[in-house]
């Protein structure tokens, strides 16, 4: 009488088990497709990153560029470390201190939130990010002077819905607005998103970053409300359009990359 019970549990534990071996090669097959792939989706970020670098930089002026152009083109630039405590480029030395062992592949949102590499805002954040890398990198093209001809400098800050990322762009005055390019956001399309849209970043060239006294002189206005060398924000996105000014005033300012400029302006950032 129990032999059909007998029957209906070997089943039972026969269908677990192939359903397990069935779970374990998809996973593993998963694994192996994620990890062959991994290279490839850090050189598609590696280069979208470096065209954002060139639109904020005015190198190129639509991001339908092929990638051999744009690592062609990005060879112009350096990369440095400016360390944002003392306002000058990071030594040989302040790099094997910290265990940074290049400088290219250095992640400074990462290391913003490291024990060692991160320095915690508190209160005194504007920008909503936290925190702060100890080394922003920056990307520099040097003119026939040797001296720079292009800075552009990593910004980023909390708009509506999450982190804005972006890249503003100085002339070699130091002071000029190039260009300014967003690369990652998660504002809504239709309204906040409109901040990637070439009519809009357009209004940023030509901007002051600073006035005569060296203070933070721009930022974006509430819709309709003009100032002269501010940006209109967008109408219907109040909140993005301030926190975009917020993080670029955040970044231009003293807790930013104001003492590397005032330092470069007067030859001593090395």
């Amino acid at each position: 009488m129990s032999q059909p019970q007998n029957k209906k549990s070997n089943s039972n534990i026969t269908t677990i088990s192939v359903a397990l071996v069935l779970c374990l090669v998809c996973s593993v097959m998963v694994s192996a497709v994620a990890v062959g792939l991994k290279p490839k989706q850090v050189e598609n970020s590696r280069l979208d990153r470096n065209k954002n670098i060139l639109l904020a930089a005015g190198i190129i002026d639509s991001p339908e560029v092929s990638n051999s152009e744009i690592q062609q083109k990005f060879k112009e630039f350096d990369i440095k470390l400016v360390d944002l405590t003392t306002g000058k480029y990071a030594t040989e030395a302040d790099l094997q201190a910290a265990g940074i062992t290049d400088v290219a592949d250095y992640d400074a949102n990462l290391a913003s939130k490291s024990k060692d590499l991160g320095i915690d805002l508190g209160d005194n954040d504007p920008a909503g990010i936290g925190s702060k890398p100890k080394y922003a990198k920056i990307y520099v093209k040097n003119g026939a002077n040797g001296q720079p001809e292009l800075i552009v400098l990593p910004i980023y800050g909390y708009g509506l819905w999450g982190t804005i990322y972006g890249f503003l762009t100085l002339e070699d005055d130091l002071n000029t607005i190039k260009g300014i390019s967003f690369y990652e956001h998660k504002e809504t399309p239709g309204l906040g998103a409109r901040i990637e849209e070439p009519e809009w970043r357009a209004k940023w060239e030509g901007i002051e970053s600073y006035d005569d006294s060296g203070e933070v002189a721009t930022g974006v206005t509430k819709a309709g409300n003009h100032k002269d060398n501010w940006v209109d924000g967008i109408s219907g996105a109040t909140l993005t359009s301030r926190g975009v000014s917020n993080f670029i005033q955040f970044w231009l300012g003293d807790q930013g990359y104001k003492p590397f400029l005032d330092n470069l302006r007067d030859g001593k950032e090395a």
